[in-house]
């Protein structure tokens, strides 16, 4: 069993039509068809939705997405029309929204990975593959990889795991020509991102990317190169053949899985609140992501 501890009853706006709520963001329809996505402060772990909050970050989400996309802007054109607040939105919306083009989504996860660790670990030391990708003999968790790879995955609701797929199986389900532009972009993207996040000290290890169409363009869609959908690693301390310290919410999974929180992850039992002390480690580390990234202090 999993989901959310205690799923929140979505805020109704006149003249926005709420569509869904997800692990972290609310998304609705504006009268003229475009989408509306507020990034609340909302965490999870080991497949739950946290019944705490950590403060500011659904804002350094959308501010370091906002920041990406234009780093990005010359090699995969976004979604993103305006941050401008719909009339009528609440105050608390200003910074953790963006409003957006409405697109085709392609149903795929397209993850690029520089290093090895993670699920891709794990099928590494099964069948010295990653999603059916031949790697070289001798790799640890935190090997740079020879190459940047594509490892696509399924999108899963909330609760259920993203299961990865062959190329193969990406050609099957969106068509070989979407295929090839979508492991195309998805490498040049990372690689980008990569030279950018080790000019300032930090390791892009994996990344998950979402796409889709706006007519027969492709566009980067959903948040881009953050701590939620990245693993960031600070260059200083990387060393294979161990688990790196990172830039994300590392700090609630260990607390979740130590004896101070009481709880077992593979009961039926939900997560428990987060202690003041985990919160604000969490969002320091979120913090801090976002200012190595940008060079700016978060406001």
């Amino acid at each position: 069993m999993s989901g959310f501890v205690e799923k929140p009853e979505p805020l109704q706006v006149p003249g926005l039509v709420h569509l869904h709520t997800g692990k972290v963001r609310e998304l609705y329809r504006t009268e003229d068809g475009d989408l509306v996505m507020v990034a609340s402060d909302r965490i999870s772990a080991y497949d739950w939705v946290l019944p705490t909050e950590i403060p500011d970050k659904g804002r350094v989400l959308t501010q370091l997405s906002l920041w990406w996309f234009e780093q990005l802007a010359d090699l995969a054109p976004n979604h993103v029309l305006s941050t401008e607040l719909p009339a009528g939105a609440p105050a608390d919306w200003a910074g953790r929204t963006l409003v957006c083009r409405s697109l085709e989504m392609v149903p795929v996860e397209c993850v690029a990975r520089g290093y090895l660790t993670g699920s891709g670990l794990a099928e590494y030391r099964e069948t010295r593959t990653v999603c059916g990708l031949a790697l070289p003999e001798g790799l640890e968790d935190g090997s740079e990889l020879p190459a940047p790879i594509f490892t696509p995955a399924t999108k899963a609701a909330v609760g259920d795991h993203d299961e990865n797929v062959s190329y193969e199986e990406v050609a099957r389900q969106a068509g070989a020509e979407t295929a090839a532009e979508l492991r195309q972009l998805t490498l040049a993207v990372y690689s980008r991102a990569r030279d950018i996040a080790r000019e300032r000290g930090i390791i892009l290890a994996d990344t998950k990317f979402e796409f889709g169409f706006d007519g027969e363009s492709l566009l980067l869609a959903d948040e881009v190169l953050t701590p939620d959908s990245s693993r960031f690693w600070p260059a200083a301390t990387w060393e294979p053949g161990r688990a790196q310290p990172s830039y994300d919410k590392q700090y609630v999974r260990d607390w979740l899985t130590s004896p101070a929180s009481g709880w077992d992850r593979h009961s039926e039992q939900p997560p428990p609140a987060l202690p003041e002390d985990v919160v604000e480690a969490t969002r320091a580390k979120y913090v801090e992501a976002y200012e190595l990234l940008t060079g700016t202090p978060w406001a």
